[in-house]
């Protein structure tokens, strides 16, 4: 391997057999370039698994920066931002398609990252104009158009079925269960990999409760919404993305509402069908999760769905929980109708973990949970997800321009920060019967891998005046409804 300087660069470029890799760096790059002859010579493996690499763009999260876009303002830029996802998701799918070849520093530079950056800065741009030139927030955006690319290796997965899954997918014309093959559309099926996955067994006990204090609201209140039996699917995300088709890049499952789509306004949603047995209108949604045999869904060719490397078996769940509880201090107040809560954080391995929450685990051994790693269950134990939504909100919004600093979670001892208000903690638990050592992933954002750390929750309150009441009432008053 060779070290060569560059002077009057900011990325490192890390040349391999199949790909480069970008990261951000002051002052100076590093290029590093291996020879393929050496590194077959140093290991017969060596090549194989170089062959099995894939990129993936990282670029700044623009949306966590916006906390304090106008009211007005805030359609304009939720699909600017929608556009920004679209645009990072062509650029990898660009990147994927070249990954089978020798891509060079020179092409991922000219062809990827310049271009993207430049679409970037145009939107930040406009960003900036709906929200006003002067404000303190826009003023800093244009440092975030710059992205860089990753590499990493995609092993094989921890499953005995792949050589299985392999010609399945051979045969089903492309799409394969695990490594990094070719999705249907030239979008690359990245992820899971080997490390991704953990046996539950060999995981230590790590949830601790806070202790409930005297005048802690001790009840239940639980809505039965079924498994979406309905099979209600698509790509888009309502609250991060209103207005724009297939704004999530990957599948929802949903249960409860029924017409909950990227142009369900408040009004649609009060009035839709719903899946809930009490009534309840609140739509409740998350990634679906996916068997990676190699065989082809409806969506194989579709946006959200294989074009963008979510291929495999949708997997419905076994059992769906939708609980809500008291808080652990004190009594809870209403929520608002049409409030809006996103737990977990879909861009988590790129954006680092601060706000990733969803956990796995297994039936059985669900005092130990896992948030960056896939559950290997032991025969007759179902995979479990769980995600656990804030509950303390600020009193006055239904949802924020990031979707995040209008609700918290409650501090160590259960209570909530100065401000905020306890509300009913609500607790999505979905099950689901995967054979032992089988091959599965969530969907997600093409540059997010798969990774289970990317796992999210997302939650509209629907509910009526009157349902909320009696919820509140049975949390308050430590009795179980529902």
């Amino acid at each position: 391997m060779r070290y060569k300087k560059r002077h009057k660069r900011s990325r490192v470029l890390v040349v391999s057999a199949v790909g480069v890799t970008a990261l951000a760096v002051g002052g100076g790059a590093l290029l590093m370039t291996d020879n393929n002859a050496s590194a077959a010579r140093q290991s017969p493996n060596r090549t194989e698994s170089a062959a099995r690499s894939s990129m993936t763009i990282q670029c700044p999260d623009v949306a966590t920066r916006l906390s304090n876009v106008p009211q007005k303002a805030r359609p304009a830029v939720d699909k600017e931002l929608a556009e920004m996802d679209t645009q990072v998701a062509g650029a990898y799918k660009q990147l994927a398609a070249q990954a089978t070849k020798a891509a060079d520093q020179e092409w991922v530079r000219t062809r990827v990252l310049e271009p993207l950056s430049s679409q970037r800065r145009s939107a930040l741009n406009r960003i900036s104009t709906r929200m006003g030139q002067g404000s303190q927030q826009a003023s800093g955006l244009g440092s975030m158009a710059s992205c860089t690319v990753k590499q990493g290796a995609v092993d094989a997965a921890p499953a005995a079925a792949p050589a299985a899954a392999d010609a399945k997918a051979q045969a089903a014309g492309g799409a394969q269960a695990a490594g990094g093959a070719q999705a249907a559309g030239g979008a690359q099926a990245a992820g899971p990999q080997k490390a991704d996955f953990v046996d539950i067994k060999k995981v230590r006990p790590n949830v601790k409760n806070p202790r409930k204090q005297a005048g802690a609201s001790k009840g239940t209140f639980s809505s039965r919404c079924g498994r979406n039996e309905n099979k209600k699917f698509n790509s888009d995300n309502v609250i991060v993305a209103p207005g724009v088709s297939n704004g999530a890049h990957h599948m929802h499952d949903y249960v409860g509402n029924q017409k909950n789509d990227a142009f369900a306004t408040d009004q649609i949603l009060a009035t839709a069908t719903t899946s809930c047995t009490n009534g309840d209108r609140s739509t409740h949604y998350w990634p679906v999760l996916r068997l990676r045999d190699g065989k082809n869904e409806k969506d194989a060719g579709a946006p959200g769905g294989g074009t963008e490397g979510n291929v495999g078996t949708i997997l419905q769940p076994t059992s769906v929980q939708l609980t809500f509880r008291g808080s652990a201090v004190g009594k809870v107040a209403a929520m608002p109708k049409f409030l809006r809560i996103i737990t977990g954080d879909a861009k988590a391995f790129t954006n680092g973990t601060a706000n990733a929450n969803a956990s796995w685990s297994c039936t059985g051994f669900e005092n130990r949970q896992l948030k960056d790693k896939y559950p290997l269950c032991p025969k007759g134990s179902n995979v479990v997800r769980t995600f656990k939504f804030q509950s303390c909100w600020d009193g006055r919004n239904s949802d924020s321009a990031n979707h995040r600093t209008h609700v918290a979670f409650a501090g160590a001892n259960g209570g909530c920060g100065k401000g905020f208000k306890a509300i009913p903690a609500l607790t999505q638990r979905i099950t689901y019967k995967i054979a032992p050592k089988a091959v599965f992933a969530v969907d997600s954002f093409p540059e997010q891998l798969h990774k289970p750390v990317t796992d999210h929750g997302d939650f509209i309150n629907v509910m009526s005046d009157s349902l909320m009441k009696q919820a509140v009432k049975c949390i308050n008053s430590g009795r179980k409804c529902g």
